[in-house]
């Protein structure tokens, strides 16, 4: 059976085709398809009582579980816009519920703490021009006032579709769930494995952090995909040396966000002898955009490309000042990809959601990176910095942008909203960061 593409359309075929197949696992309990389908069809029934409009959006306060899971599909399937912020404190939360307009704030089913949300100041803020989200993640606000980041249901669609063929996720396929459900992230560890028909093994945050934890956890449960930052994998290899483990099982290991240790490049072929590795570039803006792979057995030398695009996505590398680099040279990246968000809720002074860098009136939207890279003889793309001090998300950690710009024709306004400026943290002189408040109510 090939699952349609797109994340509902296949996870409703599973329902339809394979209801008594596992979807998750969480603390040993497993939850199939049926199960799955039914506990987001009590979440749905739920929001209509609430009394909330079929487009209205959602605010979603959870840690990752089936329960979650069960609410953020009933969002997806009754086709509500579903706000996933990053965990922060109160206000901040009430503020990012108001910028984007949420009717009701939950938590899920069966959750006894109650959602509280102090008053805010702040109204919605405009969405940029195209398809309605499916889907709104939040920078950390790590080091500057978080922004909301919106996914249309296509690019959802077609990340899905694209890591289900890449990573072999399908019907007897077992992921590891490490990451947080409120992370873009989740689309590659959470939603692919359940668009795709594959089982998720959901790591609870404890034993996520753990890595004795986790390495029992991906043994026990014969993980054939695992995708995580290298955060993770340090801690894991040491936690396999002093055991003497390998994971034979695992196919695919994929590494997501900063570049690894070297110690930890030169244990991973050893740790997951079988696997294919991918070093796995992208942002929360973006989402993936670039992949290096090695296959089984190969010797890996640190550091490791970040290679090259993945299909249909676009690449620029632009040198001083302000010039193409069409060979081998180092220069500051831009992409566009069919994966990534149109651009942030709101406006923003040196937005980094751009036109054709060089002019060039293609239609396009393109993404400033503020990495800086070197390409190779061979086309790879390997990371050399940062290009100054303007700030933007890695994988929902702030990081800094480049300074000096090439001269880029700005997205008009009836593309997307002009948008704050902010750079090291700081709202530009004469524009504060607006407060953000939360009009509609909270349950």
């Amino acid at each position: 059976m090939n699952a349609p593409a797109g994340l509902v359309a296949g996870f409703l075929t599973q329902v339809r085709h394979r209801p008594d197949a596992t979807a998750l696992i969480h603390g040993g309990e497993h939850t199939t398809y049926r199960a799955l389908y039914e506990a987001a069809g009590r979440e749905r029934e739920r929001l209509a009582v609430l009394g909330t409009a079929p487009h209205d959006t959602i605010g979603v306060l959870a840690r990752t579980s089936p329960a979650a899971i069960a609410l953020v599909l009933a969002g997806l399937l009754s086709q509500r816009p579903l706000l996933l912020p990053s965990p922060a404190p109160a206000g901040r939360l009430a503020d990012l519920a108001a910028q984007a307009g949420c009717a009701r704030v939950l938590l899920p089913a069966g959750e006894v703490r109650p959602v509280r949300l102090p008053p805010s100041a702040a109204g919605a803020l405009p969405h940029p021009a195209g398809e309605r989200p499916a889907l709104l993640f939040t920078t950390s606000g790590a080091t500057a006032p978080p922004r909301i980041v919106p996914y249309a249901r296509t690019a959802v669609d077609r990340f899905t579709t694209w890591a289900a063929r890449r990573f072999g996720i399908g019907p007897g396929t077992t992921v590891l769930g490490a990451g947080p459900l409120t992370a873009a992230s989740s689309l590659l560890d959470l939603w692919t494995p359940l668009a795709a028909g594959a089982t998720v093994v959901l790591a609870e945050p404890g034993r996520a952090a753990d890595a004795t934890g986790l390495l029992e956890l991906l043994t026990t449960h014969d993980i054939h995909v695992l995708a995580a930052r290298p955060t993770l994998y340090g801690p894991l290899t040491d936690a396999a040396r002093t055991t003497g483990t390998t994971l034979d099982g695992v196919r695919h290991a994929v590494l997501t966000g900063r570049a690894l240790p070297d110690r930890t490049v030169a244990a991973l072929p050893r740790l997951f002898p079988g696997a294919r590795l991918h070093n796995l570039y992208g942002c929360t803006e973006t989402n993936h955009s670039l992949v290096h792979e090695s296959g089984p057995g190969a010797t890996v030398f640190p550091p490791v490309p970040v290679g090259r695009p993945l299909p249909g996505v676009r690449t620029l590398v632009i040198g001083a000042p302000g010039t193409p680099v069409h060979g081998p040279g180092t220069g500051e990246l831009y992409v566009s990809t069919p994966f990534q968000s149109p651009g942030y809720l709101g406006r923003i002074h040196h937005d980094p959601f751009t036109a054709h860098p060089l002019g060039t009136d293609d239609g396009s939207t393109w993404f400033r990176t503020g990495d800086l890279v070197r390409r190779d003889a061979d086309g790879l793309l390997h990371l050399t910095g940062r290009a100054g001090d303007m700030r933007t998300t890695v994988r929902g950690t702030r990081h800094r942008t480049g300074t000096p710009a090439p001269a880029a024709r700005r997205v008009t306004a009836a593309q997307r909203p002009p948008a704050t400026t902010r750079r090291a943290g700081r709202a530009a002189p004469g524009r504060p960061h607006e407060p953000i408040p939360v009009q509609g109510r909270t349950s």
